[in-house]
């Protein structure tokens, strides 16, 4: 082991030991037994109640967010950490994986014994399967919804490829073989995975040096440089989750565009009714007016804009769509709890929560193909790249250095995710924290720089230290 080895792995021990760092090759935690009925309401996060219309309250603030009074939901208790929502109780398991297929997904949970079929032709909601097979690592059974049989095997493992046979009373059985996906999917390559081990260790640096913000970072390759390796440190952590969840609304609805149901061309009615303040640029112009859906969702990302979100989330049927996606890609620390700017909302205890591995493996999803086509994935990034609010990873990189990205700010949390585009290097990062914003602006963009410059490092992230 060279010297420069010897010290980085002195200093990752010694990290170790005051916080979690994970480096991640198999699949995350997963929801526990549900209800015994069949189709479970409420499981996850897609059963809410319907929500309320836009509010009025809240004045303006750095990004979605009400004023620094709000704390966190008093569901599933409180965390010692200031903004920080604890991960819902739920028992721990790594068996949990969905199919990924054209225009659908089938979410596998074995502990749970659940399943669910997320389609363009239909929604099964979370479903029992008390008969669920679980075995050398695959699941498999069969279920019945509405006259409708879905004969699954489900192996457990990110990568490999599982089989879905859908039949009915008056249709053919119709196969739809898919690529498994776990969160975090496995490396295609250990050997070029561990490479990225080191990385862990100097973003816990910055972590620990964090004192006023707790702050969590998932990274993973998605150019095969590295294996396709994940790694993450505090990649539990669940602060609030601010703009943010706005590329959940995103993919719901560019979903939509993907099966035929919409067009971005369709037009919304927006009303004086519907205008917040805080970031974006509806909120200045005038109405009663028609905006296509592609300006909402354009400006949903590139202005992080209010208004737009909230129109889109009655336009797409309230906070259950958007959840029911987050449920299908198996993402339990994530919920759409609130509209943009609902102060009363949020001090009633409805918040809306993610967590750094859960926006990575939204990420990943959407580069490989998975939860969206190649044009709308493309449109997306596209958008991402468009961002006007830049003080965060484009401030710490190097100008000209390609990203896409969504900001999300708070009173008491600051985050960026996103792309990196170095040509291949393309990574997909998470950087979240709770705590005051000005100092978690900061922490940001620390690690951000951590990870560019790791990234860039001629010797694949050797750094000698």
């Amino acid at each position: 082991m060279r010297k420069s080895d010897k010290k980085r792995s002195s200093s990752l021990l010694a990290a170790a030991v005051a916080l979690v760092v994970a480096a991640t090759t198999g699949p995350a935690t997963a929801d526990g037994p549900g209800p015994d009925h069949q189709t479970i309401q409420g499981y996850a996060s897609d059963g809410l109640a319907a929500d309320d219309g836009p509010s009025d309250e809240g004045g303006p603030s750095d990004d979605d967010g009400p004023s620094d009074t709000d704390g966190p939901s008093d569901e599933g208790g409180r965390s010692d950490e200031p903004g920080v929502e604890p991960t819902p109780e739920r028992a721990p398991t790594s068996e949990v994986s969905w199919l990924s297929f054209p225009g659908g997904a089938f979410a596998v949970d074995s502990l749970g014994h659940t399943v669910r079929y997320r389609a363009c032709d239909g929604d099964t909601g979370r479903v029992a399967d008390p008969d669920m097979r679980v075995a050398v690592g695959v699941a498999s059974g069969e279920v019945t919804v509405d006259g409708r049989s879905f004969n699954y095997r489900v192996p457990l493992v990110g990568r490999s490829t599982g089989t879905l046979v859908v039949s009915g009373p008056q249709a053919q059985p119709v196969r739809l073989p898919g690529v498994v996906v776990t969160s975090p999917q496995p490396p295609t390559d250990p050997v070029a995975g561990a490479r990225l081990f080191p990385l862990s260790g100097q973003l816990a640096r910055v972590v620990a040096d964090a004192s006023l913000n707790p702050a969590g970072a998932t990274v993973r390759d998605l150019s095969g440089r590295y294996g396709d390796q994940q790694i993450s440190v505090n990649g539990s952590l669940r602060p609030k989750a601010a703009s943010v969840i706005k590329l959940w609304i995103l993919v719901e609805l560019l979903r939509r565009v993907d099966c035929g149901q919409v067009s971005l061309d369709d037009g919304v009615l927006v009303t004086p009714a519907d205008v917040v303040g805080g970031t974006g640029q509806l909120q200045f112009e005038t109405f009663p007016q028609v905006v296509t859906l592609y300006r909402l969702a354009r400006y949903l990302i590139k202005y992080s804009d209010n208004v737009a979100a909230n129109v889109l989330i009655t336009y797409l049927g309230g906070f259950a769509p958007v959840n029911a996606l987050i449920d299908s890609m198996n993402q339990r620390s994530t919920i759409l709890a609130r509209r943009m700017l609902d102060s009363a909302a949020a001090q009633r205890g409805e918040e809306n929560y993610t967590s750094p591995d859960d926006v990575v493996s939204l990420l990943g999803a959407v580069w490989d193909g998975e939860i969206l086509t190649p044009a709308s994935r493309d449109l997306m990034i596209g958008f991402m790249r468009e961002q006007t609010l830049n003080t965060k990873i484009p401030a710490a990189l190097p100008p000209g250095v390609p990203v896409a990205h969504k900001t999300g700010d708070l009173p008491d949390a600051s985050h960026d995710v996103g792309y990196y585009l170095i040509p291949g290097t393309e990574t997909a990062v998470a950087f979240l924290t709770a705590g005051p914003m000005a100092t978690g602006d900061e922490t940001v963009r620390r690690m951000a720089r951590t990870v560019y410059d790791f990234l860039v490092t001629p010797s694949d992230g050797a750094v000698e230290e």
